[in-house]
């Protein structure tokens, strides 16, 4: 029986599971024989606990700190802003925290580094124009849907290299995005 549910954890794509997660791959119901079963597996060092109710099949550090955030919000988010605006050379400052928008805001810590996630309302969030998935499951803004995300936020926002931005591409995003 523990052999079949360790099979499972291993065959999935992902490495990394909420409860919710494990429930429905395991196929229990009873929350309590749920939370013994997760208890036993931590105990055998089969999952790792990150955080209340967030595991790992691999230590940590063998993870892109991205998927770990995108995986920890646990609702449907993108990574954006300033994560975006910097790995492309848009803005010459290092973000000190992976950005990330989503419907709910979050700061949290994970394995001593910080995410921080944006509120957007629904109407904008669902709209999946200049978002992309990775090859990990990830979901990630384009170099204009990150800058209009920025201006969303922060309507004065200084961009470093705006010169190489397609500004026509980017007000296209904000009003089809209905942020204008």
């Amino acid at each position: 029986m523990t052999k079949d549910k360790i099979g499972i954890l291993i065959q999935q794509a992902q490495r990394l599971f909420h409860t919710s997660d494990l429930k429905v791959l395991w196929n229990i119901s009873n929350q309590n024989t749920l939370y013994k079963t997760i208890a036993r597996f931590i105990k055998k060092k089969v999952l790792i606990s990150i955080q209340k109710g967030f595991y790992s099949i691999v230590p940590l550090d063998q993870l892109d700190p991205i998927e770990i955030g995108f995986r920890a919000i646990n609702q449907f988010s993108y990574l954006s802003t300033e994560s975006i605006l910097s790995k492309n050379g848009i803005i010459n400052q290092s973000p000190t925290k992976i950005t990330f928008v989503s419907s709910s805001p979050a700061n949290f810590n994970i394995n001593e580094v910080s995410y921080l996630v944006r509120q957007l309302k629904p109407q904008c969030l669902n709209n999946s124009v200049g978002i992309i998935q990775n090859d990990k499951g990830v979901f990630i803004a384009t170099i204009e849907r990150a800058i209009a995300d920025m201006l969303y936020f922060q309507p004065s926002y200084h961009f470093d290299a705006d010169s190489i931005i397609d500004w026509d591409l980017v007000k296209s995003y904000q009003k089809e995005i209905n942020y204008l």
